[in-house]
């Protein structure tokens, strides 16, 4: 999917002026989740907005309890009721447990795509050995892949595997919980661009290519900081220096 390099990450938003807020200050993808029990906060903020709704991306995940294929279809039009849109733009299957089998679980969401009640299937917290199966299963290429993705936790081969064969991934939690800034070589780059220790981190992420970026933010000055952390470019040595922090701090494991 050609998405913007940075979207709104919504877990925890429990209000709906964020959300339209976000998208009159240029935000066009929003991403929410049945597990985050606000797909219906995140429609009253779409309706609030006077940005079209062709021009937005919308996007919601089937936790792991609504994955058989007898579930598959009845909680997506529970989600898009929710949303109030006529077609999720782009459904995931949020983690691959659960109800979860490629075999039956996906071909279902094929059959929303061709419904049109779903405009996009995508994947979230795969491993390589899950990306290939649903690669082979699926009837369309994989539409995106959703993974956690910041300066503390990344894993290359699932960036690697996106650029081979053709879809976004999409860095939640890129600023690592709110500990970018306690981050020595992270807040160094900062100083040096005069910018924020979050905006380097979106910046990193985003040089990524494949990745775009879903940061989670509610008032205005974050929203606004978070979008233009786009529109900062770091060196290659900068992007390398932050790939070499030794990390391993995963936020939300198995």
């Amino acid at each position: 999917m050609n998405l913007p390099r940075v979207g709104l990450g919504t877990m925890g938003i429990d209000e709906p002026a964020p959300i339209a807020t976000a998208l009159d200050l240029g935000y066009r993808h929003v991403d929410t989740a049945r597990i985050y029990g606000n797909e219906a906060v995140v429609g009253e903020g779409l309706a609030e907005s006077d940005v079209d709704r062709e021009a937005v991306t919308v996007a919601t995940k089937l936790w792991i309890d609504a994955l058989a294929a007898d579930d598959v279809g009845p909680t997506a039009r529970e989600s898009a009721e929710l949303l109030g849109v006529d077609r999720i733009d782009l459904l995931y299957v949020h983690r691959p447990r659960g109800a979860y089998d490629p075999e039956t679980t996906l071909p279902a969401m094929d059959r929303l795509v061709e419904e049109g009640v779903v405009g996009a299937v995508g994947v979230s917290n795969f491993e390589i050995d899950d990306l290939e199966r649903a690669r082979e299963v699926l009837d369309a290429p994989i539409a995106a892949h959703q993974t956690e993705l910041h300066p503390l936790f990344y894993r290359s081969e699932l960036i690697e595997h996106a650029r081979e064969h053709g879809y976004p991934v999409l860095a939640y939690s890129p600023l690592a919980g709110g500990k970018v800034g306690e981050i020595d070589t992270v807040s160094e780059i900062a100083e040096r661009h005069d910018a924020t220790p979050e905006a380097v981190a979106i910046a990193w992420a985003t040089a990524k290519d494949p990745v775009v970026a879903i940061p989670k933010a509610s008032s205005e000055r974050h929203l606004r900081a978070n979008l233009a952390a786009a529109d900062l470019e770091l060196a290659a040595d900068e992007v390398a220096a932050i790939d070499a922090i030794d990390r391993e701090e995963e936020l939300y494991p198995e």
